[in-house]
């Protein structure tokens, strides 16, 4: 699983703190964010993928 963007993300937030930027912050904080939501999404199509195949194996069972 990717991480980069959470971990960009944090790297930027703490840029922020250290040199007191709140827009560098705020540009850290959306880019953890967006980095939790790729991953939200993997898991989600895993899941559906999953599920997927338990209708095919379904489907072939009738």
């Amino acid at each position: 699983m990717d991480i980069t963007d959470k971990v960009t993300g944090r790297v930027k937030k703490a840029a922020g703190d250290i040199v007191d930027d709140a827009s560098l912050r705020q540009e850290g904080r959306k880019e953890e964010r967006k980095g939790e939501a790729k991953e939200e999404l993997a898991r989600e199509q895993e899941r559906a993928d999953r599920k997927s195949q338990e209708v095919a194996d379904l489907e072939r069972d009738t």
